[in-house]
């Protein structure tokens, strides 16, 4: 081989494999928007298939509580298939079971049926977290995965108001249907554009002590990691109890008509990205201090969702939970990668991962709960308690952080 050929294929193996990062961030925005499909399509699921409104948000708790239990195993029995085949196969078995959930003639068969989604969701987390490390240098790690994240940030801001918004244009079955139809589409980009990994090779981009965390505050302790964690899964928990019931809430308790229903949403949606926006410009350099004033904000939301029911109040509070609730997430993970020892980075990760969707399932079902038993005007108070021990939590990490460094001074 001529020294230009070698130099070109030297810099083809450098460029930075932004399409195949794209197509695993589209990846990530389907099956995140699958997830949440039944939060948009409440109502009418409800009417059709007979049953209550805290029924149809069961079908969140069960897919997340699926995600839960059988990953781990999952994983462990996967762990020698190519991660290219495996990203394809569980995209095309998400889809069938989006098919399945469009044709459930009764309540039970939606519940398989996300059963199923479940299970595959659990595997598609595991590999394509650890995709990107394998596709760049470690170097550019950080920005690899900021790409491939993007596509979770703007699915749970982005997903509800649009699954809404087909749900009333097309109906809840072909709003399955489509995303059925959406999952194949991505099993094909993936399978076009992303390049097969060597994921049993002794060394991958991970392993190389070159890990992309955040720039760390003093001080690393398993302390930090719980307490962190912690605070995530009581924030998930009280956020899903509300925003798993949304749709009843807006139209039930404020007022809202349905048909306002996609674009209120909507603009929950885009008040989120802003959020998003705004933890990259300034919020991210202040981990600590935007993480309370979330909290706080958040709070103040809730209080005003909860004692009015004014619509022009009721849509202020909703942008205002937006921004907190779209900006906590990645800054209470922060929290965590900041907090945790290098050498438990995978484990403290898995268990982030797990506690967020341990917050996802047990919201739904706390919502549930709290709807039939003391009525959709009461939501806001569950989220407002689950921020609530958030702040205690996160107030009392930062008091003992400087305690401790006051002692090493």
């Amino acid at each position: 081989m001529s020294e230009q050929s070698t130099t070109r294929a030297g810099k083809a193996a450098d460029r930075f494999p932004t399409a195949a990062l794209a197509v695993l961030a589209l990846a990530v925005f389907t099956n995140i928007s699958v997830e949440m499909l039944p939060m948009g399509l409440l109502l009418p699921m409800s009417r059709e298939l007979g049953v209550g409104e805290g029924a149809i948000g069961l079908l969140v708790t069960i897919f997340a509580f699926t995600v839960v239990a059988s990953s781990t195993t999952l994983v462990r029995l996967t762990r020698r298939i190519p991660r290219h085949l495996l990203v394809i196969t569980v995209l095309v078995v998400f889809g069938l079971s989006c098919f399945g959930s469009a044709l459930a003639p009764d309540y039970a068969w939606s519940v398989a049926f996300r059963v199923v989604g479940g299970i595959v969701h659990g595997v598609f987390w595991t590999v394509v977290g650890a995709y990107a490390a394998y596709l760049v240098k470690p170097h550019q790690l950080a920005r690899a995965v900021a790409i491939t994240s993007a596509g979770g940030s703007f699915a749970y801001v982005l997903g509800l108001p649009l699954a809404t918004l087909l749900g009333q244009l097309i109906g809840w079955r072909w709003s399955f249907a489509l995303f059925g139809a959406v999952c194949l589409a991505v099993a094909v980009a993936v399978w076009r554009l992303l390049p097969p990994v060597d994921h049993l090779r002794d060394r991958a981009t991970t392993s190389t002590g070159s890990i992309a965390l955040p720039d760390p505050e003093p001080g690393k302790s398993v302390r930090g990691v719980a307490l962190a964690i912690l605070s995530t899964t009581v924030v998930m928990l009280g956020h899903y109890a509300l925003y798993t019931y949304v749709s009843p809430f807006l139209v039930d308790h404020a007022g809202v008509p349905e048909s306002w229903l996609s674009g209120a949403l909507f603009g929950y949606g885009v008040v989120g990205i802003a959020a998003v926006l705004a933890i990259a410009l300034w919020l991210g350099k202040r981990p600590t201090a935007a993480t309370l004033a979330m909290l706080v904000a958040g709070i103040a939301a809730m209080l005003a969702l909860g004692l009015s029911q004014h619509v022009v109040l009721t849509v202020a509070a909703v942008m205002l939970w937006a921004f907190s609730l779209g900006a906590l997430p990645a800054l209470l993970q922060t929290r965590q990668l900041q907090a945790t020892p290098e050498r438990m980075l995978q484990q403290a990760t898995a268990w982030y991962t797990t506690g967020f969707n341990v917050g996802i399932g047990a919201g739904a079902l706390l919502g549930a709960f709290v709807l039939e038993s003391l009525g959709v005007g009461a939501l806001p108070w569950a989220l407002l308690v689950g921020l609530g021990i958030a702040l205690v939590l996160v107030s009392s990490d930062v008091a003992l952080h400087r305690r401790d460094l006051a002692r090493l001074r």
